[in-house]
């Protein structure tokens, strides 16, 4: 099996940055599409970004496309997300997310889940 661990979330003001951080141990010989995704209180779990193992084609959900950026680096099993321009509504528990090969974009495409780390953006 695969863990992830995500790092990097925090309390930050609107308009501030933060970098997020995942980790994949466990089974470093898998390749996977990995992503972010998000969920707020009351509601349902939302995609945010994603690129598959390839690293050719990033995709990005409306509501952060331009202030979001997905990357990785496939020698140390990690995924990145850097966050800037952050707004109140970004608030949320971000989890990191793996699947086989291919970009990671909806609940159902997942194999493999962080268990979160929280992002509050608040003055």
């Amino acid at each position: 099996q695969v863990q992830l661990v995500e790092s990097g979330g925090g309390l930050v003001q609107p308009g501030g940055s933060l970098r997020l951080s995942c980790a994949a141990s466990g089974r470093t010989f898998g390749r996977y599409g990995m992503g972010w995704f998000r969920q707020a209180p009351g509601k349902e779990r939302e995609f945010v970004a994603a690129l598959p193992w390839s690293g050719v084609g990033t995709y990005y959900a409306d509501s952060v496309k331009g202030r979001f950026t997905i990357s990785r680096d496939n020698a140390k099993n990690t995924v990145y997300l850097q966050m800037n321009s952050l707004k109140p509504e970004d608030t949320a528990v971000y989890y990191c997310a793996i699947k086989p090969w291919s970009a990671p974009r909806t609940d159902t495409d997942v194999d493999y889940w962080g268990q979160g780390t929280q992002v509050t953006v608040s003055s």
